[in-house]
């Protein structure tokens, strides 16, 4: 990629543009002394100094970098509560979530109960009617949950 180069016969110079003529200010020593932007000298018709105030004819340059930093700072601030409000909502959500979940396990447990005694008993019916009998297959009176269950198919 070339260089870019300024243009043949370079640039031309910031233009300026005379706003305001005021005298200078004598001080108590006697030096002269200006106040505002850049100035430079003129000389008024009747022979007293006077000061050409000068000022660049050049866009404004925007916001200051405070009032930007204090703009974004509040941006900021902004989307931060935003946030945090919502991580606090989900936080809620997910805890009010887990305790309908805590309060249903009985339920959910009864409901479960309720159907192993049905398949316990439709089984001890299929047993005795096939073999005549009930066996124990464990040597313990003590109940155990079945790991799976037989269906017969149907007969239709």
């Amino acid at each position: 990629m070339p260089q870019d180069m300024p243009p043949v016969g370079g640039y031309q110079a910031v233009q300026y543009k005379d706003t305001e003529l005021e005298p200078r200010e004598a001080a108590r020593d006697g030096r002269f002394r200006t106040t505002g932007s850049r100035k430079s000298r003129g000389q008024s018709f009747d022979g007293t100094m006077l000061m050409i105030r000068e000022q660049r004819n050049l866009p404004a340059r925007g916001f200051r970098p405070g009032t930007m930093l204090i703009g974004m700072g509040l941006v900021m601030g902004y989307g931060w509560y935003h946030l945090t409000k919502g991580i606090r909502e989900a936080n809620e959500l997910a805890r009010e979530k887990m305790w309908a979940r805590i309060h249903i396990i009985p339920l959910l447990q009864a409901e479960e109960d309720r159907d192993q005694v049905r398949r316990w008993y439709a089984d001890q019916a299929r047993e005795k009617e096939l073999l005549g009998e009930n066996t124990k297959v464990y040597h313990s009176d003590r109940f155990v949950r079945p790991t799976f269950a037989l269906a017969p198919q149907n007969k239709n």
